[in-house]
Order: C-alpha cells, then sequence, then structure tokens
C-alpha cells in the first residue's frame, strides 16, 4: 500500500482502533513519532457525546503542537458508532508539522476505517473545536450558500455525475442517473400491475427520505385516466392500456412521467428527470414488467384512447410520389446543334 508520506499506524494503534468500536471509548489521540501513526491517550465514555465532549477533547489540544482526536458519537450506522476526526493544528505550530499531520490524514481515516467517521473537524484555535464549534460547523454544513437558479442546477448535476451506486431495495446512481429504492407498498401494487389484478399504479418520490412511494392505485379505464395526472406535482404512471390492433386483443402497459411545467422546484425535476431510467430498468430487470411505451406529458389533457393507441401503434406512412432529382448542370445528355444548308 502506497501512502502520500510513508507515515503508517503502529500495530499498537491499530489493535486498539480494532478493541475501541464496542462503545466504551469515548476518546483516541494519535500523533506523530518518529514517521509513525501512534496511540498517544484515550478515555473511556462517562456521559452522553455532548457531556463528555468539552470535558475529554480540550485537554488533549496543545497550544503549538498538531495532534488528531477521534471523539465517538452516541449515533450509529451500519458499521457501527459513529466518529468525528477532529485534525488540530495550531496557527504557531512548526510549518512542517502541520504539512506532515495535513498530508497523512486520509492514511489515518484508513487505518481507523472511514466508514465510521461522520464528520471532519478542522480547528486553528480551540474555538474552532469546542462543542459549540463543533455544533456551528454542523449547521454551516448543512446550509448551502445562496446560488442563483443556474448555479443551484449546476451543482445538482454534478451531484448527479459523483454519486456511485440501483435497484428496487438499493439506492444507487451510475452516469445513467440515480435510482432511489422503491418501498414495499409501492412494489406489490408494481407486482399487482403485472398480473392483472390493478390497471393503474401512481408513484411519487420522497425527496426528504429519497424513496419512491405508492401515491395511488386503482382499476381505471382510458376515459378516467386525464383526471389522475396531479397539475402540481411531478408523478411516475403505469397504466394498462386494453385496445384491440389488426384482429388482437392487447393488454399494454405505458409509462406515463408527468412534469407540469416550471410549477415544481429544481430539485424536483432533476430528481425525477434523473431516476426516471434507472426506474425503468428496475421494472423490467426486477420486477419483470415490460413498458411498451414511454411518455412525458405537463398534464392528462391529451390522454385519449386515440392518443395511446397512436402512440403505440403509429399510423403508416402513405407512400408519397417519388419526384425525379433534377440533373446537375452538364450532366445530361449531350446537346448537338444541326446546321441546315440553305
Amino acid at each position: 500500500m502506497s501512502h502520500q508520506t510513508g507515515i503508517v499506524a503502529t500495530d499498537e494503534l491499530r489493535n486498539f482502533f480494532a478493541r475501541s468500536k464496542d462503545g466504551s471509548i469515548r476518546t483516541i489521540k494519535v500523533s506523530i513519532q518518529n514517521e509513525d501513526l501512534v496511540l498517544e491517550l484515550s478515555a473511556k465514555t462517562r456521559g452522553s457525546w455532548e457531556q463528555d465532549y468539552n470535558e475529554q477533547v480540550l485537554p488533549l489540544l496543545e497550544p503549538n503542537l498538531p495532534t488528531y482526536v477521534f471523539y465517538r458519537l452516541d449515533s450509529k450506522n451500519n458499521m457501527g458508532y459513529e466518529w468525528v476526526l477532529i485534525s488540530w493544528t495550531p496557527d504557531f505550530s512548526p510549518v512542517r508539522q502541520k504539512m506532515l499531520y495535513a498530508a497523512t490524514r486520509a492514511t489515518l481515516k484508513k487505518e481507523f476505517g472511514s466508514g465510521q467517521i461522520k464528520e471532519d473537524l478542522f480547528g486553528t484555535v480551540k474555538e474552532d473545536v469546542t462543542l459549540e464549534g463543533y455544533k456551528k460547523h454542523l449547521v454551516a454544513q448543512r446550509a448551502p450558500p445562496p446560488m442563483t437558479m443556474a448555479e443551484e442546477e449546476l451543482r445538482e448535476i454534478k451531484e448527479r455525475e459523483t454519486r456511485t451506486e440501483i435497484g428496487v431495495d438499493t439506492r444507487q446512481q451510475t452516469l445513467q442517473g440515480l435510482a432511489f429504492p422503491i418501498d414495499d407498498a409501492a412494489i406489490n401494487r408494481l407486482i399487482q400491475l403485472r398480473d392483472g389484478a390493478v390497471s393503474y399504479v401512481q408513484l411519487k418520490i420522497d425527496i426528504g427520505q429519497e424513496r419512491i412511494h405508492l401515491a395511488s392505485y386503482d382499476n381505471i379505464k382510458i376515459d378516467q385516466l386525464a383526471d389522475r395526472i396531479p397539475s402540481d406535482a411531478p408523478r411516475y404512471h403505469l397504466f394498462t392500456f386494453k385496445h384491440a390492433f389488426e384482429g388482437d386483443f392487447l393488454e399494454s402497459i405505458v409509462f406515463i412521467y408527468s412534469m407540469p411545467g416550471y410549477n415544481c422546484s429544481i430539485k424536483e425535476r432533476m430528481l425525477y428527470s434523473s431516476c426516471k431510467s434507472p426506474f425503468l430498468e428496475g421494472l423490467e430487470r426486477q420486477l419483470g414488467i415490460t413498458v411498451s411505451r414511454k411518455l412525458e406529458i405537463e398534464n392528462g389533457n391529451e390522454l385519449s384512447q386515440d392518443y395511446l393507441f397512436n402512440e403505440l401503434h403509429p399510423p403508416k406512412n402513405v407512400a408519397t410520389q417519388q419526384f425525379a432529382r433534377p440533373k446537375a448542370p452538364g450532366r445530361g445528355p449531350k446537346r448537338t446543334t444541326r446546321t441546315t444548308n440553305e
């Protein structure tokens, strides 16, 4: 394994990291000594994370020496307890030390386990890393700077392109778009649609939860479809269109993406657009639902029997007369000039 500085954790520190994840340890101080990351101090849990914070963190910070402090929160993710990594680099510490600690931080995170580090907190004065300073950091992280509409759209596009994992039950992002998990109620109704038990399912994206939820379902006919399209919110719709074509009775599943113009926020427009393709791929690959036609509309006014029929079975073009292409100048038969003898 290659590292930016060549500095790695000692075996003692690695072993301590492994033992410290059970919730008994609240604070770990790590420093760089003799080209190694070493365990300097640790403290056990006494109260809640807020009660322990200033009492355990602040005494570990020296005025002229950088250091790292891992501080355990009381919250958990799927890997265990979540931690804050405090990178302390006081203004008056030697420049070489500042550079060394900055360059080694990524290595330290790998040694500890990046998946359990919830926040990175940087401080040059103690006010930056007190409990109040940490809470201010959280507020600042969650509050985006004021942006123009164009800047916000650009930010959404960049976020969409940089995430990495799709499916009915997992969230993933690819270059083709973002896929949110679909809740169980929606999956059950989609399966019923596939099996012919219902003819209509409407789905909505919960932006806060980043999930696709069931909005409504029913057995309806084509003349009732237009009334199901909201005028103030985007939606995904799946409708089984029953009709006859060339002597056969067909039940074609049509996907309709309704987006009522600019009545919706930029984020809604971006998310619905980004989720559409992965959602349709998941329907076919994981639920076995074959979509015969995909439509995008602003409102339900055009959703009629004739409209869906013509979208599924476009009228054949009537043969048009073929016009001869004019010959280019100088490419026709050679002209001859006849002279008459008088």
